[in-house]
């Protein structure tokens, strides 16, 4: 599917201040892409999925997982339903639009949580998630300069903000987040 077809279709699918999020992490994906050697089209691919489930149903979204049968994706239902559109994302990627590509697809599945072996692209994906233009909160400078910086310590300084605001919160942290987390400062 064409760019601009596939434009078309997530605008169709979500309102307005959404779409123009999404359209905003895929610029900000491209651009993460070429500064750390990945594909800028697949990281544009793969960001204008990343949230083409978020405004459907729970019920909904529930249903897209349960009768894609993987039972690794079933925990996510033991933790708030906002996680669920990742996974019911990746699943209308491959379903409706053909994208085969697990990177991609991945990419999709784990833009919320992270998850220990993250690729480049998965990386790219859920630090422009969180760091694309239109978001403003405590601390988001820090996460948006990039110089100097490995792909590693930005996803790294990405999972440890989003932890810490969940922790804040006091809700459950899903463990793909403990073990993205765990493994990027292992690393080290």
């Amino acid at each position: 599917m064409e760019v601009r077809d596939l434009r078309n279709e997530i605008k169709n699918r979500l309102p307005l201040k959404r779409y123009e999020h999404v359209l905003r992490v895929a610029d900000t994906a491209k651009n993460l892409a070429v500064k750390f050697n990945v594909s800028a089209e697949k990281a544009e691919q793969a960001a204008l999925f990343h949230d083409i489930a978020k405004f459907m149903e729970p019920a909904h979204m529930r249903e897209i997982i349960e009768n894609d049968g993987d039972s690794r994706e079933f925990s996510l239902f033991d933790f708030h339903h906002e996680l669920w559109h990742a996974s019911a994302g990746r699943i209308i990627a491959r379903e409706e639009f053909g994208v085969a590509d697990q990177d991609i697809l991945n990419a999709i599945r784990y833009h919320t949580t992270g998850r220990a072996g993250m690729s480049t692209l998965e990386k790219v994906i859920y630090i422009a998630d969180l760091i694309e233009p239109g978001r403003e909160f405590p601390g988001i400078a820090q996460l948006r300069d990039t110089n100097g910086k490995s792909i590693h310590d930005l996803m790294n300084d990405c999972v440890s903000h989003s932890i810490l605001y969940l922790i804040g919160k006091r809700v459950a942290v899903h463990p793909d987040s403990i073990d993205c987390y765990n493994e990027l400062v292992q690393r080290k």
